[in-house]
Parts: structure tokens; sequence; C-alpha cells
């Protein structure tokens, strides 16, 4: 004779509460303690009662727990925190693991506070990626960190390039290309084009200066690309380079703000110029280039795909922590972006 199916009741019983508990308990209602769920699911697994909280805890406790760690930086920057929510997300939507995610900002551009987060995110974190600039600080912490089982990729800025896990982000020679083809096509008097870059130490800079240069010199030998300009990725120093600039050069028909910082640079803008005199190109879609761009001061941005950049690069992620640090250090591009004002 087949054994009864135990009832609620019988639940209730064996799980020493009332059938009002249980019931809020499988249903998922409010304001039970988790100490009450964890004994009537208990009881419901030792009398078998069939509950469907039950089967996905079970499921749940399947999948492997994955401890990420994120390293980005200026968190005041509208795109950085568009960034962190955007890593967040996609390692909320991966159902094959337990994904824990720590995201964290260096304290500044200073290659030991990146170096100091890194090391400080690994001790809890199973595979790490951060923004950091190039420095052989870096470069030596993060070959430490992936000798020791910890892999780490570079988001945005090939960080380490050689040594790291892998590269994710845009071929910054063709953003630099891609620059100069719009400054070049709205602008086709002889004149000066101006870049300004975050820093030296921002490998990413210098690749989209080259690919800017390269494009002016193939396509466009009119316009003089002048000495690149460091902005240490802040709108003020940005903004007074750029009113310098207008100053300096009455035939200034471009810029590129290859960084940080393009807030300033359109500041300047409106302020000196109508729209649509000086070609401004910016990298990454915000309130304010998205303004900037309806009100044509800007000519072109230039974007980073965020979520799919996210997505990738967890995917990646998973796979090395899995399977460990791969031997060789790989490149991730991503296609980017590109708004114009009619795009919007």
């Amino acid at each position: 004779m087949t054994s009864r199916r135990p009832t609620l009741k019988d639940l209730a019983r064996a799980a020493g509460v009332g059938v009002a508990t249980v019931d809020r308990v499988l249903n998922e209602r409010p304001n039970v303690r988790e100490a009450t769920i964890e004994c009537v699911l208990a009881a419901a697994e030792r009398i078998g009662y069939p509950t469907r909280k039950l089967e996905a805890i079970k499921l749940d406790a399947a999948r492997p727990i994955v401890q990420f760690g994120f390293v980005l930086h200026k968190p005041a920057q509208e795109f950085y925190r568009n960034f962190a929510h955007a890593l967040k997300t996609a390692v909320a939507e991966r159902m094959d693991i337990r994904g824990r995610c720590d995201v964290r900002f260096a304290a500044s551009q200073a290659p030991s506070d990146f170096a100091n987060e890194l090391t400080a995110i690994a001790k809890t974190a199973d595979v790490l990626a951060t923004s950091a600039i190039n420095h052989p600080i870096l470069s030596e912490t993060i070959r430490a960190l992936q000798h020791s089982g910890k892999p780490v990729f570079s988001l945005l800025n090939d960080a380490a390039s050689g040594v790291q896990q892998s590269y994710v982000g845009l071929d910054n020679v063709k953003v630099g290309r891609i620059a100069g083809w719009m400054i070049a096509t709205q602008m086709r008097e002889a004149g000066k084009v101006a870049i300004i870059i975050g820093g030296n130490r921002w490998h990413g800079h210098i690749l989209r200066e080259t690919g800017l240069r390269s494009y002016l010199r193939d396509f466009a030998p009119q316009l003089e690309l002048l000495d690149a300009i460091v902005n240490l990725e802040t709108r003020q120093v940005t903004y007074e380079a750029t009113l310098d600039l207008l100053e300096r050069h009455s035939n200034l028909r471009g810029i590129y703000v290859a960084g940080g910082g393009m807030e300033g640079a359109i500041a300047a803008l409106r302020e000196m110029r109508p729209p649509g005199k000086v070609a401004l190109v910016v990298n990454e879609l915000t309130n304010q280039s998205r303004d900037a761009l309806t009100d044509r001061y800007v000519s072109l941005v230039i974007a980073t795909p965020l979520d799919q950049l996210c997505r990738d690069l967890v995917a990646s992620m998973i796979e090395v922590a899995r399977g460990g640090p791969s031997e060789t250090s790989g490149q991730h591009y991503l296609p980017p972006q590109l708004f114009a004002p009619e795009s919007l």
C-alpha cells in the first residue's frame, strides 16, 4: 500500500509551527523570520513534503559560487558609475553560477592605490578585472596575482599588457582613427587639431593619439595635430586647456578628448564658440555628452557598449575561474557605438 502523501498540517506539526506560518513560508510572504523559514524547509525535506521553494534551494546549492572583484576609478564620473552598475547586472544575470560581485574604486589614479585595491580584493575574489593605468607597480602586482591563481582582466586600458589574463575593451587605434575621420569630414579647411589625453600612463589614450595622427596623415594632411595635452582626466584642467587652445589658435578645427574630462571641453566651447565651429569628439555617452550632441557642440560620441562588454567579460571570467589562468595573454575587442546629433 502506498504511503500517504504529507499534508500541510503534517508539515506544520513537524516544524512546530502553525499552518498559517507554513503557508506564509511556502508562498514567500513577507515578515517571516529566517530561522522559521529554515525550520519549515528542513521539516519539509525530512517528511518528504514537496515544495517549489525547497527544489529551488537545492538547485541553487548545486550552482558553483564565483567571487568577482572589480577595481575601477573616478567614481564621481557618470560613466564609471554606469560601468559599476552594468558589471553588477551582468553577474546577477548569470543563472549557471552564484555570483558574488565586489566593485571598488581606487582612491586616486596613483599606481599604488590601484595595486592596494587589487591586492585587498584578491583576498576574497576568485577572478579580478580593473581599469588600471600602465605602470611597473601595476604590472608586478598583476603578475603576482596571476601566479597565485587569481586571473586579472584589463578593462578599457590595456594595463600590464602581456602579463594580465586578457584585455577587454575597444580597439583604441581604431577609436582614434574614427575621431580623425569625424573631424576631417566636418572640417575641410586647413588648420589645427588638438588631442587631450588623461596621461602618458594610459596606454589606451596613447593608442588613440596614434590612430588620430595616422588618419590625419593619410587622409587630411591639411590638418595639423598639435602635441597632446594632459588633463589628468579632470574637468577643470580640460576646461582651462580648451580655453587656452581657443585663444592661441584661431584656426583650431577640431578637439578630441581621448579620456575623461570632456565636460570641461564642452563648457569652454559653449562659452567661446557657436556650435559646429570646432568639431569636438568625445568618448562615452552620458547626460552631458548627450545634451552637447543635441546642441551640436559635440560632433561625435564614441561609446563603449557597456552591457555587451560586461556580459562578455563575466563569461570569460567564469571560464578562467573554473579552468585557471591562461598562460598567454589575450585581447577581446568590441565594436564601438557611434552617436551623432542626428542619431539621438
